[in-house]
């Protein structure tokens, strides 16, 4: 297969959001380095990290100008030094640090490429490397999720969200989820047992409502800003752990006499990327039972929201002001 020379990709100009992504038709194919895949990208996943990096809000984050975008699948058109059991012709998903998804062409660490599972489409495998680890992790070794618990889970008409309720049921919790008042019947066919209007109801009133005072079990927090403080509220006292995973809704700000005088709960972090880095025997164990949840069925191929291309920005706004329901896709 020839590699050519330039490719379309976007580029995000500035540190001001999505509406500065610019396409461009010259950018250069990049080359894959020892331990690396190029991969002809046909999917590329739409996430917050994107937001967060186009905004600057991004820990680390690219200074622009750079290629957006970090989750690609598509076809391996080459391999780097050192690279055994990905061929070309071969079709993977994954993570790029470097970014450059919203492209034709991408560079990914072939250790992280997950093939795409026999008989999806690429765009179908999207999710199987961000939000579908994000949630099980949450849910399974820092959740520590068990049957008969209550689980709270927020954003959950979104890509992560649809994924955690689907797999907190299987695992035999009982699932509050929130979302705005047009994705309920979206989040209920998923399994949820209760669904809270994420924009206009006291989130913390009505789990204690539903849980006859108790709190829930376990809450997976994506949102941040004044919800934080409604997730803490609507957590069962000292033995409720609430799972930070995501900053949609902004910053939040909490004290160590909240969590003396005010919410006495586990508070946990989890950033997927770290995860990988700092324990890979856990995230080796989370991609084990996310592959047994796939072969039982209890998750299938997604069915993401295809934008083309040069979209990119809409399909960004659209994602940023919650007007979007499960995953979003990019096709170059």
């Amino acid at each position: 297969m020839s590699i050519p020379a330039t490719m379309r990709a976007l580029r995000q100009t500035s540190l001001n959001g999505p509406q500065d992504l610019r396409l461009i038709t010259d950018a250069p194919v990049p080359s894959p380095g020892p331990g690396e895949v190029l991969i002809r990208v046909t999917a590329a996943g739409v996430n917050f990290v994107d937001l967060s990096q186009a905004r600057g809000t991004f820990a680390g984050g690219p200074r622009p100008p750079y290629l957006a975008g970090i989750e690609g699948a598509g076809e391996v058109t080459a391999v780097g030094e050192g690279v055994t059991g990905l061929e070309p012709g071969a079709h993977v998903i994954g993570v790029g640090v470097r970014g450059g998804a919203f492209a034709e062409y991408m560079v990914l660490p072939a250790a992280g490429a997950v093939p795409v599972p026999a008989g999806w489409a690429d765009e179908q495998a999207l999710g199987l490397v961000v939000n579908w680890p994000t949630a099980l992790a949450a849910l399974k070794p820092l959740g520590r999720i068990a049957a008969g618990q209550t689980v709270l889970i927020h954003a959950a008409a979104g890509g992560t969200g649809q994924a955690a309720v689907k797999m907190a049921k299987h695992y035999g919790a009982t699932v509050i989820a929130t979302a705005s008042p047009g994705k309920h019947e979206v989040v209920r066919a998923h399994g949820a047992d209760h669904v809270i209007d994420s924009r206009g109801t006291d989130i913390a009133a009505e789990v204690l409502r539903l849980t006859s005072g108790a709190g829930a079990d376990l809450v997976l927090e994506s949102v941040g800003g004044a919800t934080l403080d409604a997730s803490m509220a609507a957590t069962k006292r000292v033995t409720g752990r609430v799972v930070v995973y995501g900053v949609a809704g902004g910053e939040a700000a909490i004290t160590n006499w909240d969590l003396v005088y005010k919410h006495q709960i586990h508070l946990i972090g989890l950033n997927i990327g770290t995860l990988i880095q700092a324990a890979p025997q856990i995230f080796g164990e989370v991609m084990g039972e996310m592959f047994g949840l796939l072969a039982a069925g209890v998750l299938g191929p997604g069915r993401p929201t295809v934008y083309e291309l040069s979209e990119g920005p809409k399909a960004l706004a659209e994602l940023e002001a919650r007007a979007t329901v499960g995953k979003l896709a990019l096709l170059p």
